[in-house]
């Protein structure tokens, strides 16, 4: 399991204690000091559509500018996170067939049984 997020970002190092608690292996990817590429943005964006992906309840989505915010899309949202990688939500689980974007209730008991 890959888990994509930001080290100082509460939920993902909560994400990462559980799996460890759990003793299910995962890998931690820090999307601010290893970036992102293209093809993984492509593929959540795929898999969980970019409303999802975009987080809109983050500090970096309030710093958009109102224009951009009020016409956003699937390609501007796409250059957005791409371009500033804050702004998707996290943490974003990939086991290589399966995306899950957040960390809430549902999302654990799926992901650690």
């Amino acid at each position: 399991m890959k888990i994509y997020g930001i080290k100082n970002c509460d939920t993902c190092r909560k994400a990462v204690k559980a799996f460890a608690a759990a003793d299910k292996p995962c890998d931690f990817i820090d999307l601010r000091d290893e970036g992102l590429s293209s093809d993984d943005l492509d593929r959540w964006l795929a898999a969980a559509g970019w409303e999802k992906v975009l987080n809109r309840r983050s500090t970096s989505w309030r710093a958009v500018a109102d224009d951009v915010k009020a016409s956003i899309d699937h390609d501007s949202a796409r250059s957005l996170m791409l371009d500033n990688p804050t702004l998707i939500k996290r943490p974003v689980f990939d086991d290589g067939k399966t995306i899950t974007i957040g960390f809430g209730k549902a999302e654990q008991a799926s992901l650690l049984g």
